[in-house]
């Protein structure tokens, strides 16, 4: 009897092996499709009006103005609801820009039934102050950054000569503060899959260590921020501003790469064009990317 039942345990294990085996080969996105299906939206906080071109797209005609897009992205799914960058909320920026239409972000992911405690992640892209300038009001959230991005903004960044380049002071005092409490991971690089079928990419070099966002599956969908901030810089391949001009290059090989991802343009949402709110289902501020 002892023997029988070795027997059935070793053909356990076996069976067990070959379904690691099966699953690790099998493609991408099939793997992914088994351990989560997330629906994505994006939420329109905010619009800045008569903004230049020239700043979203190099070699736009200088005098070129639009009205862009404020927007944050909500991706729901396995028992999770993970932000991609947080929004702002500080009152210095209301007086550097002209914002319309603003609705603080907790208030703004409310529009879809989430209450800013049930925010389990916040994917931060980059360290800006409208991408970054919301993570106080998601107080229970994990906080995913690159490492290489935190390090130089909560040091290099502010030494003499050096300039913050966008970022704001208190932002980067409450993610240190949160990287004391253990709620903040520094992501090591490109190409990691930070949470199931959600994996994370750099080198657009937009700020120092940049990232966006792939959300996998039988439909991927890409969320670029601003990496690519308009459908013009995806349709052209025309880089957006960049860490040092010298870094034009590797943003406009990033815009390649990320259509790459996903098979075409369609799949690829840019961090400030308004008219992903006309592509896709939209009610009001929401719309349903998948």
């Amino acid at each position: 009897m002892s023997r029988g039942r070795r027997s059935v345990g070793s053909h356990a294990a076996l069976l067990a092996s070959a379904l690691a085996v099966a699953t690790a080969t099998l493609p991408l996105t099939a793997q992914t499709a088994q351990t989560a299906d997330y629906e994505v939206h994006a939420v329109r906080y905010a619009t800045i009006p008569e903004f230049p071109v020239s700043s979203l797209v190099r070699g736009a005609a200088p005098d070129e103005r639009m009205d862009i897009a404020m927007v944050l992205w909500v991706i729901r799914g396995g028992g999770r609801v993970v932000l991609v960058d947080s929004g702002f909320h500080r009152a210095s920026w209301f007086d550097r820009f002209r914002v319309e239409d603003y609705l603080n972000p907790r208030e703004a992911v409310a529009l879809l039934g989430v209450d800013g405690a049930q925010v389990s992640d916040l994917i931060v892209s980059h360290a800006h102050w409208d991408h970054m300038g919301g993570i106080d009001l998601f107080p229970d959230a994990t906080i995913w950054i690159q490492a290489a991005e935190f390090g130089h903004y909560t040091g290099p960044a502010w030494q003499a000569g050096a300039g913050g380049g966008g970022a704001d002071p208190s932002d980067l005092v409450e993610l240190v503060r949160r990287n004391t409490e253990g709620s903040v991971q520094l992501i090591q690089g490109d190409d990691v899959e930070i949470l199931p079928g959600i994996r994370v990419y750099t080198g657009a070099r937009h700020t120092f260590a940049s990232q966006y966002v792939l959300v996998e599956g039988n439909e991927p969908v890409l969320l670029a921020s601003d990496n690519a901030y308009l459908y013009r810089n995806l349709r052209d391949l025309r880089p957006v501003a960049t860490f040092t001009p010298a870094d034009t290059v590797a943003n406009k090989a990033a815009i390649a790469r990320m259509i790459d991802l996903v098979g075409d343009t369609s799949r690829v949402i840019p961090g400030h064009d308004p008219a992903q709110f006309r592509r896709f289902p939209t009610d009001g501020r929401v719309a349903r990317i998948r």
